[in-house]
Protein backbone atom coordinates (compact mmCIF):
# COMPACT_ATOMS: atom_id res chain seq x y z
CA UNK A 1 0.00 0.00 0.00
CA UNK A 2 2.91 2.07 0.75
CA UNK A 3 4.31 1.95 -2.24
CA UNK A 4 1.28 2.67 -4.74
CA UNK A 5 1.26 5.94 -2.37
CA UNK A 6 4.55 6.99 -3.28
CA UNK A 7 4.07 6.31 -6.78
CA UNK A 8 0.50 8.29 -6.81
CA UNK A 9 2.55 11.12 -4.97
CA UNK A 10 5.64 11.00 -7.32
CA UNK A 11 3.07 11.11 -10.63
CA UNK A 12 1.35 13.71 -9.09
CA UNK A 13 4.70 15.54 -8.78
CA UNK A 14 5.64 15.18 -12.06
CA UNK A 15 2.37 16.01 -13.66
CA UNK A 16 1.48 19.16 -10.88
CA UNK A 17 -0.41 20.78 -13.83
CA UNK A 18 -2.18 17.37 -14.59
CA UNK A 19 -2.76 16.55 -10.84
CA UNK A 20 -4.07 20.06 -10.09
CA UNK A 21 -6.25 20.21 -12.77
CA UNK A 22 -7.85 16.78 -12.41
CA UNK A 23 -8.43 18.02 -8.38
CA UNK A 24 -10.27 21.12 -10.20
CA UNK A 25 -12.45 18.68 -12.46
CA UNK A 26 -13.24 16.82 -9.17
CA UNK A 27 -14.07 20.06 -7.40
CA UNK A 28 -16.22 21.06 -10.31
CA UNK A 29 -17.50 17.64 -9.96
CA UNK A 30 -18.11 17.73 -6.48
CA UNK A 31 -20.84 21.35 -7.30
CA UNK A 32 -21.95 19.10 -10.06
CA UNK A 33 -23.10 16.24 -8.07
CA UNK A 34 -24.70 18.44 -5.51
CA UNK A 35 -26.87 19.25 -8.55
CA UNK A 36 -27.67 16.25 -9.73
CA UNK A 37 -28.70 14.78 -6.09
CA UNK A 38 -30.65 17.56 -5.08
CA UNK A 39 -32.71 17.77 -8.25
CA UNK A 40 -32.85 14.04 -8.20
CA UNK A 41 -34.25 13.94 -5.25
CA UNK A 42 -36.42 17.11 -5.89
CA UNK A 43 -38.10 15.25 -8.91
CA UNK A 44 -38.66 11.93 -7.20
CA UNK A 45 -39.34 12.72 -4.06
CA UNK A 46 -41.43 15.75 -4.22
CA UNK A 47 -42.90 15.65 -7.66
CA UNK A 48 -43.36 11.69 -8.45
CA UNK A 49 -40.56 11.35 -10.83
CA UNK A 50 -39.44 7.63 -11.77
CA UNK A 51 -36.28 7.48 -10.89
CA UNK A 52 -34.73 6.73 -14.66
CA UNK A 53 -36.48 10.14 -15.50
CA UNK A 54 -35.82 12.26 -12.50
CA UNK A 55 -31.97 10.82 -13.31
CA UNK A 56 -32.25 11.81 -16.52
CA UNK A 57 -33.03 15.62 -15.27
CA UNK A 58 -30.74 16.00 -12.46
CA UNK A 59 -27.64 14.68 -14.74
CA UNK A 60 -28.31 16.81 -17.62
CA UNK A 61 -28.58 19.97 -14.81
CA UNK A 62 -25.11 18.75 -13.71
CA UNK A 63 -23.44 18.42 -17.26
CA UNK A 64 -24.66 22.36 -17.41
CA UNK A 65 -23.21 23.29 -14.45
CA UNK A 66 -19.70 21.10 -14.73
CA UNK A 67 -19.39 22.31 -18.45
CA UNK A 68 -19.79 26.14 -17.54
CA UNK A 69 -17.53 25.81 -14.47
CA UNK A 70 -15.16 23.96 -16.24
CA UNK A 71 -14.83 26.18 -19.18
CA UNK A 72 -13.87 29.11 -17.08
CA UNK A 73 -11.96 27.61 -14.00
CA UNK A 74 -10.82 23.99 -14.66
CA UNK A 75 -9.78 24.76 -18.62
CA UNK A 76 -9.70 28.31 -19.00
CA UNK A 77 -7.52 28.48 -21.93
CA UNK A 78 -10.36 26.45 -23.95
CA UNK A 79 -12.49 29.48 -24.15
CA UNK A 80 -10.05 30.30 -26.49
CA UNK A 81 -12.09 27.85 -28.84
CA UNK A 82 -15.63 28.04 -30.32
CA UNK A 83 -18.26 27.82 -27.59
CA UNK A 84 -20.58 25.64 -29.84
CA UNK A 85 -18.50 22.80 -30.95
CA UNK A 86 -16.65 22.92 -27.77
CA UNK A 87 -20.06 22.20 -25.76
CA UNK A 88 -21.15 19.80 -28.45
CA UNK A 89 -17.87 17.52 -28.03
CA UNK A 90 -18.53 17.80 -24.17
CA UNK A 91 -22.33 17.35 -24.64
CA UNK A 92 -21.46 13.74 -26.60
CA UNK A 93 -18.94 12.46 -23.97
CA UNK A 94 -21.81 13.39 -21.38
CA UNK A 95 -24.18 11.51 -23.62
CA UNK A 96 -22.09 8.24 -22.99
CA UNK A 97 -21.52 9.63 -19.44
CA UNK A 98 -25.35 9.56 -18.64
CA UNK A 99 -25.64 6.00 -20.42
CA UNK A 100 -22.59 4.44 -18.23
CA UNK A 101 -24.93 6.66 -15.07
CA UNK A 102 -28.17 5.33 -15.51
CA UNK A 103 -26.86 1.08 -15.70
CA UNK A 104 -24.91 1.77 -12.62
CA UNK A 105 -27.61 3.85 -10.93
CA UNK A 106 -30.78 1.84 -11.83
CA UNK A 107 -28.53 -1.82 -11.58
CA UNK A 108 -27.54 -0.63 -7.92
CA UNK A 109 -30.58 0.63 -6.66
CA UNK A 110 -32.58 -2.44 -8.26
CA UNK A 111 -30.32 -5.23 -7.49
CA UNK A 112 -28.34 -4.12 -4.86
CA UNK A 113 -29.00 -0.90 -2.43
CA UNK A 114 -32.43 -0.97 -2.89
CA UNK A 115 -33.21 -4.08 -1.49
CA UNK A 116 -30.94 -3.53 1.51
CA UNK A 117 -31.73 0.26 2.40
CA UNK A 118 -34.86 0.63 1.23
CA UNK A 119 -35.94 4.32 0.26
CA UNK A 120 -31.81 5.53 0.68
CA UNK A 121 -30.48 2.59 -1.50
CA UNK A 122 -30.79 5.33 -4.86
CA UNK A 123 -28.64 7.73 -2.96
CA UNK A 124 -25.51 4.95 -2.66
CA UNK A 125 -26.34 3.65 -6.01
CA UNK A 126 -26.31 7.50 -7.44
CA UNK A 127 -23.18 8.53 -5.16
CA UNK A 128 -21.51 4.84 -6.56
CA UNK A 129 -22.59 5.87 -10.73
CA UNK A 130 -21.09 9.57 -10.20
CA UNK A 131 -17.53 8.48 -9.16
CA UNK A 132 -17.63 5.77 -12.23
CA UNK A 133 -18.53 8.51 -14.30
CA UNK A 134 -16.22 10.74 -13.44
CA UNK A 135 -13.40 8.96 -14.36
CA UNK A 136 -14.71 8.18 -17.63
CA UNK A 137 -15.98 11.68 -18.31
CA UNK A 138 -12.37 13.38 -17.33
CA UNK A 139 -10.64 10.88 -19.46
CA UNK A 140 -12.39 11.12 -22.77
CA UNK A 141 -12.72 15.24 -22.20
CA UNK A 142 -9.18 15.56 -21.41
CA UNK A 143 -8.60 13.77 -24.92
CA UNK A 144 -11.31 15.30 -26.39
CA UNK A 145 -13.06 18.03 -25.69
CA UNK A 146 -9.90 19.77 -24.16
CA UNK A 147 -6.98 17.92 -26.01
CA UNK A 148 -4.34 19.95 -26.97
CA UNK A 149 -4.36 22.87 -23.09
CA UNK A 150 -1.51 22.64 -22.12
Amino acid sequence: MRGKLTRLIELAQTNRKEFVRFIKFAIVGTSGAVVDFGVLNLLHLAFGFSKFWANTCSFSLAVINNFTWNRLWTFPESRERPLKSQLAQFALVNVAGLAINQVVFLSLDKYVFGPLLGPLGYNVAKAIAIIVVLFWNFGVNRVWTYRGIK
